[in-house]
């Protein structure tokens, strides 16, 4: 059965309902549930939301700012397309972000959080190579359990919305034959590295590891257009 595109709003006491459309929209658009190049009408989106157009114009603003939403004068908002140059330009700043956030992580990390990422390593290889879905949830924890022992929250706040950015590609670059097996062995090379509190292997492998994933995910892309 076909997921609907968007899910009616569940009024949550502690953010305000704007947050609530925002965070809505943003997670229909990162799954693809709502395309790249796809008109976002207010009234059909509050519509489905069970909500007014207020909360959505808001919310559309937003995303705008994050790069989701693109305007066309005299025509409206639409969901921002990503061309091979936007996902370069991204994969760029997150490699480096990323080394970043390792280096720190092998300087910060508690035991605790360092057994809960060992933990996030073996989770990743019992979900095997076929369940694409689970293999980018468990990527993506794996990731922000790295974030999360860096200590650095605006680091948290760029380096995430960076991610999202290319959500929707994730699962076309992990399909690429081979990359599951080959991401698993970068990910247990990060974790000793972090464990072993080596900060500047860990910089390394980390930055090897986005790099890795950019030409998978460009070749991927490659391969569709001479498919199309």
């Amino acid at each position: 059965m076909e997921k609907p595109r968007l899910i009616p709003i569940k009024l949550d006491n502690y953010k305000p309902l704007r947050e609530l459309v925002f965070e809505s929209l943003r997670e229909a658009i990162i799954q693809g549930r709502l395309k790249p190049g796809e008109r976002l009408m207010e009234i059909q989106l509050a519509e489905e939301m069970g909500v007014s157009r207020t909360p959505v114009r808001e919310a559309i603003r937003k995303l705008e700012l994050e790069g989701f939403v693109v305007m066309v004068p005299r025509k409206g908002a639409y969901v921002a397309g990503i061309s091979v140059k936007d996902i370069v330009d991204v994969f760029e700043v997150r490699a480096a972000l990323e080394a970043l956030a390792a280096g720190l992580a092998a300087e910060r990390i508690t035991d605790e959080e360092l057994e809960e990422l060992e933990r996030a390593l073996v989770k990743t290889y019992e979900v095997g190579e076929n369940n694409l879905d689970a293999l980018v949830e468990t990527d993506t924890a794996f990731h922000e359990l790295i974030y999360k022992a860096s200590r650095n929250e605006r680091l948290v706040q760029i380096i995430t919305n960076l991610a999202d950015q290319i959500q929707r590609f994730r699962a076309t670059s992990l399909a690429q034959p081979g990359r599951t097996r080959h991401a698993l062995e970068e990910h247990k090379q990060i974790v000793e590295a972090i464990s072993e509190r080596n900060v500047e292997l860990a910089q390394v492998l980390a930055r090897e590891h986005i790099e890795n994933a950019e030409q998978s995910l460009l070749n991927a892309l490659g391969e569709a257009r001479e498919d199309g």
